[in-house]
């Protein structure tokens, strides 16, 4: 029987910046399916055109879970999607989705960034059913796979627009939120100064990108030894979620620490900022002075962004809360430590050490079944393309809307048999 929309009922909450959400909604109305948006602000609204099936939320946070109920029993909702599962909004919508039966859809930045991005059941990162699969478990639905892996591209290939889309998102909901005066927005930040920080970035990216390259530069020529520092976004949901840290202030004190302990006294440390950092977290400040209280002065080099590709061909090894970015590491063998819960966290390939053990002499990952965990990862939740730009999104649209009708999730579609042949699903540009 094929796969169709008939009698589905998608209710979208809040989505990447831009026009993502409403492109997946016209393809999955092309199914057969119908589809309704919550608006939480004047930027949800300009970036859904279907007006006559968006459905502005203006009341005060507190009445959020009554509104949501009526919502999904009027229209008869039968399927929800939203982009992350810890903003408060969404982390409730799930818990009422899940306790009425609905169908829960959870798109995420790539798990193996830049080409993919994350299309999961119910929960992603900290709350993926990644967490509870053991190797074991992957391999065994792997053993009807034998597609030869694609090596990831060493770019991100929709920033500009990922900026681009910020900084409009963020204007409209400062300047044009005039009927959404009790929006609420889940990051700490005021809009306004979420909106200057992103002028700030776009305006500043000629001159970031200079110097990111004499310092990239310096690192490689260098000839020391030196250990990598994936940071992240101090209000990235996954940081904030699932990291035993409030701040990357703390994070680095604990990295500082421990390299100062363990490390031999000739290598270095390599902090690099994530390619979105926009200054709201003091880091540069932060190594200063840790740098001068370790006595690491000459040994501490910081990065504003770039590829991590140019890097990690010359690194001993990496340190990370949870990033993303650490796939990369894991691709390439090297060794790495992570402190917060990460779906990549198995003990086949992340370790274990004390950090002041892992800098004074890492353990490199099991290899063969990191390659195992990967390809389990590109036959199930990753899926070619992008959120922000034009080609992005028609990769994406190419499977999204068939993998959201199909019966299981793509992890379970996949243990049970069922999965679609994903070697398409994997074609780069």
């Amino acid at each position: 029987m094929p796969v169709n929309g008939d009698n589905r009922r998608f209710l979208f909450l809040q989505g990447p910046h831009g026009w993502f959400f409403n492109r997946l909604a016209r393809m999955l109305r092309a199914s057969g399916a119908e589809c309704w948006r919550i608006g939480f602000n004047k930027g949800d609204s300009v970036f859904w055109r279907d007006k006559a099936r968006y459905i502005p939320f203006t009341q005060p946070r507190k009445t959020w879970d009554g509104f949501f109920r009526d919502c999904v029993a009027r229209h008869q909702i039968t399927d929800l999607a939203l982009y992350g599962d810890v903003r408060p909004i969404h982390a409730e919508a799930i818990a009422i989705a899940r306790d009425i039966g609905l169908t829960i859809h959870v798109f995420e930045e790539g798990y193996l960034r830049p080409y993919w991005v994350t299309y999961e059941r119910d929960g992603s990162n900290g709350h993926s059913t990644l967490m509870d699969l053991s190797l074991r478990d992957m391999r065994k639905a792997l053993k009807k796979c034998d597609l030869e892996l694609p090596d990831p591209p060493a770019h991100w290939g929709d920033m500009r627009q990922h900026i681009f889309y910020g900084a409009v998102y963020h204007f409209c909901v400062m300047a044009l939120n005039g009927r959404y005066r009790s929006f609420q927005p889940h990051r700490d930040l005021s809009v306004a100064l979420e909106f200057k920080l992103y002028l700030k970035r776009l305006w500043l990216m000629p001159l970031h990108s200079l110097e990111r390259r004499i310092e990239t530069w310096r690192v490689r020529n260098g000839g020391f030894p030196y250990h990598l520092v994936l940071m992240q976004l101090e209000h990235d949901s996954s940081f904030r979620a699932h990291s035993p840290f409030s701040s990357q202030t703390e994070f680095l004190e604990k990295v500082f620490e421990g390299f100062a302990k363990g490390a031999p006294r000739h290598h270095h440390l390599v902090i690099k900022a994530h390619p979105l950092e926009d200054g709201r977290a003091p880091i540069r400040k932060t190594i200063r002075q840790l740098t001068e209280a370790h006595g690491l002065k000459g040994r501490v080099h910081f990065l504003r962004g770039g590829k991590l590709a140019q890097l990690l061909n010359h690194a001993r090894s990496a340190v990370t809360v949870n990033s993303t970015a650490a796939q990369q590491v894991l691709w390439r063998g090297m060794p790495l430590k992570i402190f917060g819960r990460a779906v990549y966290d198995k003990p086949e390939f992340v370790s274990d050490q004390p950090i002041e053990a892992f800098f004074a002499k890492p353990k490199r990952p099991d290899a063969r079944a990191y390659r195992d965990y990967r390809h389990f990862l590109l036959e199930t939740s990753q899926v070619p393309g992008g959120y922000y730009s034009l080609g992005g999104r028609r990769q994406l649209m190419r499977h999204l809307v068939d993998m959201m009708l199909a019966k299981h999730d793509p992890y379970a579609a996949l243990i049970c048999g069922e999965a679609a042949h994903r070697q398409q699903l994997r074609m780069v540009r």
